[in-house]
């Protein structure tokens, strides 16, 4: 759109793309994220979507129950269909980041807006200061807020209260929409969800983790060591291991690759292996 239209708004008359949501017919102007949101958006957002339970996860997707609603959730996780147009079921699931400059009266109208109209739970990531989540629920929300005129100048909204702040070490469940727990630090730190999503990649493959792929590749060690001795079954068990997981991250074999993996010997494949755990990539 060239130009925000009168209030009230109606979701209808916005397009994918536009800095606005909607709050009541409200147009709410939403400027891009800095570095740092911007980084921990896409950190949370791979080990959500890689949950085996996980139907699908968007990055801000525009959500709007009502025409005079529309809400982007920095991540929504749920039943997303994959066509255009706005979302009209809120997802179970939101995360909201929040960093310096966060309008918190903002955040707490869309917070009660998106609980009100069925999201099950909230996360919201605060990157100032001491790093924790705010886990809000619908199950605890208070009495959903009457309809409003925006606030004049001087009005101030009670805050709401999560239901729990979750702090580094400790795990956020969303039970009937993610399978595994989601530690705090996933949410912010890469390496935390690198270790979270590869997790996540090995249960969707059948492996609980990455300690049953080891277990497999030593099984198949065992069985080609009593055809062909010991140290030949250990190898031929890294190689399966080594190419279970390359599958597992997405990593194509081509014949050279499989050539150069065939070629290898225990040492070498050992080095490989922990050199693609780490760095998730073919070197």
């Amino acid at each position: 759109m060239t130009a925000p239209p009168r209030h009230p708004v109606t979701a209808d008359q916005l397009r994918p793309g536009d800095p606005y949501e909607l709050s009541e017919g409200r147009l709410v102007e939403c400027l891009p994220s800095g570095r740092r949101g911007g980084r921990r958006n896409g950190t949370g957002f791979e080990v959500l979507d890689t949950d085996p339970l996980a139907e699908a996860a968007a990055v801000d997707l525009g959500v709007s129950p009502q025409p005079e609603m529309l809400r982007a959730p920095d991540i929504a996780v749920g039943p997303i269909p994959d066509e255009p147009g706005w979302a009209t079921e809120a997802p179970p699931l939101a995360v909201e980041y929040a960093d310096t400059g966060q309008d918190e009266a903002e955040l707490q109208c869309k917070i009660d807006e998106l609980l009100a109209a069925g999201t099950r739970w909230i996360w919201v990531v605060r990157l100032q200061g001491a790093r924790r989540v705010e886990v809000y629920e619908a199950s605890a929300r208070q009495k959903a807020p009457e309809r409003r005129a925006q606030p004049s100048a001087g009005t101030q909204k009670a805050r709401r209260l999560p239901a729990r702040i979750a702090l580094p070490g400790e795990e956020l469940l969303a039970p009937g929409v993610l399978k595994n727990p989601v530690r705090v630090e996933a949410l912010y730190d890469r390496e935390a969800a690198h270790e979270a999503a590869l997790r996540n990649l090995l249960q969707r493959r059948g492996y609980e983790d990455l300690e049953a792929v080891r277990e497999e590749g030593r099984k198949e060690g065992k069985r080609e060591g009593r055809k062909e001795g010991k140290r030949e079954g250990h190898t031929q068990g890294l190689r399966t291991a080594v190419r279970d997981l390359c599958e597992v991250l997405g990593i194509a074999l081509s014949p050279e690759r499989d050539a150069a993996i065939e070629a290898m010997a225990g040492p070498e494949l050992s080095a490989l292996r922990e050199l693609l755990k780490r760095e998730r990539r073919w070197p």
